[in-house]
Protein backbone atom coordinates (compact mmCIF):
# COMPACT_ATOMS: atom_id res chain seq x y z
CA UNK A 1 0.00 0.00 0.00
CA UNK A 2 1.41 3.46 -0.96
CA UNK A 3 1.83 6.53 1.03
CA UNK A 4 -0.45 9.02 0.91
CA UNK A 5 0.91 12.22 0.87
CA UNK A 6 -0.76 15.11 2.86
CA UNK A 7 -1.34 17.46 0.43
CA UNK A 8 -4.07 14.93 -1.36
CA UNK A 9 -6.60 15.51 1.78
CA UNK A 10 -6.48 19.13 1.38
CA UNK A 11 -8.85 19.24 -1.89
CA UNK A 12 -11.93 17.05 0.15
CA UNK A 13 -11.18 18.70 3.38
CA UNK A 14 -11.97 22.27 1.67
CA UNK A 15 -14.77 20.30 0.19
CA UNK A 16 -16.39 18.80 3.33
CA UNK A 17 -16.10 22.54 5.06
CA UNK A 18 -17.57 24.18 1.56
CA UNK A 19 -20.30 21.81 1.66
CA UNK A 20 -21.05 22.67 6.03
CA UNK A 21 -21.06 26.25 4.74
CA UNK A 22 -23.70 25.55 2.72
CA UNK A 23 -25.61 23.43 4.22
CA UNK A 24 -25.81 25.79 6.91
CA UNK A 25 -27.02 28.93 4.63
CA UNK A 26 -29.65 26.82 3.17
CA UNK A 27 -31.27 26.72 6.44
CA UNK A 28 -31.33 30.49 6.96
CA UNK A 29 -35.42 31.41 7.00
CA UNK A 30 -35.35 33.74 4.39
CA UNK A 31 -31.87 33.57 1.99
CA UNK A 32 -33.07 36.57 0.20
CA UNK A 33 -32.51 38.78 3.78
CA UNK A 34 -29.61 40.41 4.24
CA UNK A 35 -29.01 40.60 8.15
CA UNK A 36 -28.48 43.41 9.82
CA UNK A 37 -26.48 44.41 13.20
CA UNK A 38 -28.23 47.48 14.04
CA UNK A 39 -31.78 45.87 14.63
CA UNK A 40 -32.49 46.25 18.45
CA UNK A 41 -29.73 48.99 18.42
CA UNK A 42 -30.17 52.83 18.84
CA UNK A 43 -30.09 54.63 15.52
CA UNK A 44 -26.37 55.41 14.93
CA UNK A 45 -24.87 58.89 14.32
CA UNK A 46 -25.51 61.07 11.36
CA UNK A 47 -22.62 62.43 9.53
CA UNK A 48 -24.77 64.51 6.76
CA UNK A 49 -25.06 68.05 5.05
CA UNK A 50 -27.37 70.10 4.62
CA UNK A 51 -29.23 69.32 0.66
CA UNK A 52 -30.19 72.45 -0.25
CA UNK A 53 -32.64 74.84 2.05
CA UNK A 54 -34.70 71.43 2.84
CA UNK A 55 -35.10 70.71 6.54
CA UNK A 56 -32.25 69.34 7.87
CA UNK A 57 -32.15 65.49 9.61
CA UNK A 58 -30.38 66.04 12.47
CA UNK A 59 -29.97 63.66 15.88
CA UNK A 60 -32.57 64.82 17.56
CA UNK A 61 -35.26 64.10 14.76
CA UNK A 62 -33.91 60.28 15.50
CA UNK A 63 -34.88 60.73 18.82
CA UNK A 64 -37.69 62.35 18.95
CA UNK A 65 -40.41 59.80 20.84
CA UNK A 66 -42.34 58.63 17.78
CA UNK A 67 -41.52 56.14 15.00
CA UNK A 68 -39.92 57.10 12.53
CA UNK A 69 -38.51 55.89 8.62
CA UNK A 70 -34.79 56.38 7.18
CA UNK A 71 -34.41 56.57 3.96
CA UNK A 72 -31.37 56.15 2.02
CA UNK A 73 -32.06 57.00 -1.12
CA UNK A 74 -30.19 58.53 -4.72
CA UNK A 75 -31.35 59.98 -8.15
CA UNK A 76 -29.11 57.45 -9.92
CA UNK A 77 -30.40 54.77 -8.27
CA UNK A 78 -32.99 53.23 -10.67
CA UNK A 79 -34.80 50.93 -7.88
CA UNK A 80 -35.36 54.30 -5.46
CA UNK A 81 -37.57 55.42 -8.69
CA UNK A 82 -39.49 52.23 -8.48
CA UNK A 83 -39.92 52.75 -4.28
CA UNK A 84 -40.26 56.28 -4.55
CA UNK A 85 -44.37 56.23 -4.36
CA UNK A 86 -44.50 53.86 -1.68
CA UNK A 87 -42.35 56.28 0.17
CA UNK A 88 -44.63 58.80 -0.61
CA UNK A 89 -47.54 56.52 0.65
CA UNK A 90 -46.00 56.06 3.74
CA UNK A 91 -45.67 60.10 3.83
CA UNK A 92 -49.51 60.36 3.09
CA UNK A 93 -50.60 58.15 5.67
CA UNK A 94 -48.51 60.38 8.66
CA UNK A 95 -45.67 58.45 8.89
CA UNK A 96 -42.38 60.71 9.61
CA UNK A 97 -40.10 59.89 6.96
CA UNK A 98 -36.87 61.42 6.85
CA UNK A 99 -34.28 60.81 3.93
CA UNK A 100 -30.70 60.90 3.37
CA UNK A 101 -29.37 61.52 0.09
CA UNK A 102 -26.34 59.23 -0.67
CA UNK A 103 -23.02 59.81 -2.74
CA UNK A 104 -25.37 62.43 -4.67
CA UNK A 105 -24.74 65.29 -6.59
CA UNK A 106 -26.84 68.53 -4.62
CA UNK A 107 -29.01 69.30 -8.23
CA UNK A 108 -29.63 65.73 -9.46
CA UNK A 109 -30.71 64.98 -6.14
CA UNK A 110 -33.65 68.71 -6.19
CA UNK A 111 -34.35 67.56 -9.84
CA UNK A 112 -35.38 63.87 -8.38
CA UNK A 113 -37.62 65.32 -5.94
CA UNK A 114 -38.72 68.22 -8.05
CA UNK A 115 -39.86 65.16 -10.42
CA UNK A 116 -41.63 62.81 -8.39
CA UNK A 117 -42.08 64.24 -5.05
CA UNK A 118 -40.60 65.33 -1.44
CA UNK A 119 -42.11 62.97 0.79
CA UNK A 120 -39.33 63.71 3.54
CA UNK A 121 -39.90 65.58 6.66
CA UNK A 122 -36.25 66.07 6.94
CA UNK A 123 -33.49 65.34 5.24
CA UNK A 124 -29.35 65.57 4.37
CA UNK A 125 -26.44 64.63 2.31
CA UNK A 126 -24.19 61.78 2.74
CA UNK A 127 -20.92 61.03 1.29
CA UNK A 128 -20.72 57.82 2.23
CA UNK A 129 -20.01 57.94 6.27
CA UNK A 130 -23.08 57.37 7.55
CA UNK A 131 -24.01 54.74 4.97
CA UNK A 132 -21.46 52.69 6.66
CA UNK A 133 -21.73 53.60 10.20
CA UNK A 134 -25.81 52.33 9.11
CA UNK A 135 -24.19 49.23 7.48
CA UNK A 136 -24.99 50.13 4.13
CA UNK A 137 -25.53 47.57 1.06
CA UNK A 138 -26.64 49.96 -1.22
CA UNK A 139 -29.43 52.54 -1.84
CA UNK A 140 -32.16 51.76 -1.27
CA UNK A 141 -32.46 51.18 2.03
CA UNK A 142 -34.88 51.51 4.90
CA UNK A 143 -34.93 52.06 8.41
CA UNK A 144 -37.90 52.08 10.98
CA UNK A 145 -37.17 53.22 14.26
CA UNK A 146 -38.81 53.10 17.53
CA UNK A 147 -40.41 55.83 19.89
CA UNK A 148 -36.82 55.11 22.17
CA UNK A 149 -34.60 55.83 18.97
CA UNK A 150 -33.93 51.64 17.98
CA UNK A 151 -33.69 50.31 14.58
CA UNK A 152 -36.92 47.65 14.79
CA UNK A 153 -36.80 47.04 11.40
CA UNK A 154 -33.81 47.06 8.27
CA UNK A 155 -35.08 46.27 4.88
CA UNK A 156 -32.26 46.45 1.77
CA UNK A 157 -34.04 46.71 -1.43
CA UNK A 158 -36.73 48.75 -2.79
CA UNK A 159 -40.04 48.70 -0.87
CA UNK A 160 -43.01 47.44 -3.09
CA UNK A 161 -46.40 47.02 -2.38
CA UNK A 162 -45.88 42.87 -1.22
CA UNK A 163 -43.57 44.54 1.38
CA UNK A 164 -45.50 47.65 2.03
CA UNK A 165 -48.60 45.16 2.63
CA UNK A 166 -46.89 42.04 4.23
CA UNK A 167 -43.94 43.67 6.19
CA UNK A 168 -43.82 47.56 6.52
CA UNK A 169 -47.62 48.60 7.36
CA UNK A 170 -48.23 45.45 9.82
CA UNK A 171 -45.00 46.37 12.21
CA UNK A 172 -45.74 50.27 11.80
CA UNK A 173 -49.86 49.52 13.22
CA UNK A 174 -48.16 47.50 16.18
CA UNK A 175 -46.22 50.72 17.49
Amino acid sequence: MKNIKPLYLIPPFIFFVLAIIMFIGLGRDNPNELPSQMVGREAPNLTIIPLSDLPFLDETDLKAPNIKIVNFWASWCAPCRVEHPNIQQLSDLGFIVHGINYKDTSSQALQFLDTLGNPYESIGSDEGRTGLDWGLYGVPETFIIDKNGKVILRHAGPITNRIMTNEILPLLSKQ
